[in-house]
C-alpha cells in the first residue's frame, strides 16, 4: 500500500450525531484493512477528528524522554494516537492505563516493533519530561520497548494547533473545575488506530477502551501489512 495524501486540517464536528449510527455508507474506502466501524458515531466526513478510511493529518512532535522527534509521515508502523494530559484525575488516567494493557498484549503477540503508541499531551506547561516519565512509571509503561512515545508540543499554542486544530481532539482550559488546583481541561476522549500508510482504521471513543479489541485490531492491521 502507498501512504495516502494527508489532510491539512479537520472539518468542524457536526451536531446531531447519534450513537449507533452506521460508520460508513456506500463503498468501503481504499487503503484500509478492517471493515467499517459499526460503533462509529456518524459518517467519517461528519466527525471533527479523522475516522475510518481518512488520512491522519501530519504532525511532527518531540518525545522529551527519548530525545527524539516523531514525524507522523515517516512512520511505517501501526500507530495508536490520542490526546491527553497526565494530571487529569479521571479519564486520561483510565485511558492510559488501558493503553498500557494494549502495549502488553501487543508484546505478547510479538508485534512490539510493528506498533507505535503516541499519546500527545495538550498541557506542555505541566507535562515536562520529568512529569511524563513519572507518569510512565506510575501506570506501568514499558519505555524500554521503544514503541511508546509521549509527545509534547513546545507551547500551549502549538498543542492547540496540533491536537485540536489538526487532529480534531477538542479541549478547553478552565479554571472553574474543582478537580484540580490551578486549571483543568474539558476535552474529547478519542483514540485513533492508524495503519502504516497513515490511514485511520479505527477511532475509539471514551476512556474505557476494550484492550482485547484494540490489540486484536492492531494485530489484524499489522499482519495484513506484513503479508504484502
Amino acid at each position: 500500500m502507498q501512504r495516502r495524501a494527508v489532510l491539512g486540517g479537520i472539518a468542524a464536528a457536526t451536531t446531531g450525531a447519534v450513537a449507533g449510527c452506521a460508520s460508513v455508507l456506500g463503498d468501503e474506502p481504499e487503503g484500509v484493512v478492517l471493515g467499517p466501524q459499526e460503533d462509529q458515531l456518524a459518517d467519517s466526513e461528519d466527525l471533527a477528528y479523522p475516522a475510518y478510511g481518512q488520512p491522519l493529518p501530519a504532525f511532527e512532535l518531540r518525545d522529551p524522554i527519548a530525545g527524539v522527534t516523531i514525524d507522523s509521515e515517516a512512520l511505517d508502523r501501526t500507530a495508536i494516537v490520542t490526546g491527553v494530559f497526565t494530571t487529569c484525575p479521571v479519564e486520561c488516567g483510565i485511558l492510559l492505563r488501558r493503553l498500557v494493557g494494549v502495549q502488553r498484549r501487543v508484546a505478547d503477540a510479538g508485534l512490539t516493533d510493528e506498533t507505535a503508541f503516541l499519546p500527545i499531551t495538550f498541557d506542555p506547561e505541566r507535562d515536562d519530561a520529568a512529569t511524563l516519565r513519572e507518569n510512565a512509571e506510575t501506570i506501568g509503561v514499558n519505555l524500554d520497548s521503544g514503541n511508546w512515545h509521549y509527545l509534547r508540543p513546545e507551547t500551549p499554542e502549538r498543542a492547540k494547533a496540533v491536537v485540536e486544530d489538526r487532529l480534531g481532539i477538542g479541549f478547553e482550559r478552565t479554571t472553574e473545575s474543582e478537580r484540580l488546583p490551578g486549571y483543568d481541561f474539558t476535552h474529547v476522549v478519542v483514540t485513533m488506530l492508524v495503519n502504516p500508510d497513515g490511514i485511520v482504521e479505527r477511532a475509539y471513543r471514551g476512556e474505557r477502551i476494550d484492550r482485547d479489541r484494540v490489540a486484536g485490531d492492531i494485530e489484524a492491521v499489522a499482519d495484513a501489512f506484513a503479508a504484502e
